[in-house]
């Protein structure tokens, strides 16, 4: 009985901590001056076809109806958060541009932000890095950055790994102010 309370009061604990701990993330969120990482939602598979074209959506992982619908719910978290927006970049892949569309229609693609995961893309790592690292020094907004990239680019940059569809705020500075993975 005594241990049955007792993981009731600790589940009830957590479940409040976490409840703040996403209050404060909204609220670091709705005042803007952010910069915001999030992984391409769920895109089954792990890395690139031996087929794939940067320009042929067809040979490329794309988002699965599950994919597409935990995009959409990103969007309206943004949304009905009232939460600020700069502007949105994406990676050039389609699955991180399927992602930016569903979640918040205008978006831009940048290709600093594309991934180096395959052996093929590898030799691209140092020049991406250098131009993200480059963009983010010079941006300045009251309102927040919407990156969407993939794991690779998201641990390069800031040094925390992710998973599909995770939001990872950070100040100007790149530091981790916080995560959201349930919106």
């Amino acid at each position: 009985m005594y241990k049955t309370l007792l993981s009731i009061f600790t589940i009830l604990f957590l479940s409040i901590s976490e409840v703040a701990a996403n209050e404060n993330i909204i609220k670091t969120l709705k005042e803007g001056g952010n910069i915001i990482f999030i992984r391409h939602a769920i895109a089954p598979g792990s890395g690139d076809p031996e087929n794939f074209d940067l320009n042929d959506c067809n040979t490329q992982r794309n988002l699965s109806d599950q994919g597409i619908k935990q995009s959409q719910r990103l969007g309206l978290f943004f949304l009905k958060n009232k939460i600020p927006i700069d502007e949105v970049l994406s990676s050039e892949w389609c699955r991180c541009k399927e992602t930016a569309k569903y979640a918040f229609k205008n978006y831009k693609t940048f290709n600093a932000l594309n991934s180096f995961f395959s052996h093929k893309f590898q030799k691209n790592k140092n020049t991406q890095m250098r131009d993200l690292r480059v963009y983010l020094k010079s941006w300045r907004s009251n309102k927040n950055l919407i990156l969407v990239t993939h794991y690779v680019t998201i641990l390069e940059i800031i040094d925390k790994s992710s998973s599909s569809g995770e939001i990872l705020i950070t100040d100007s500075k790149l530091n981790l102010l916080g995560t959201i993975t349930d919106y």
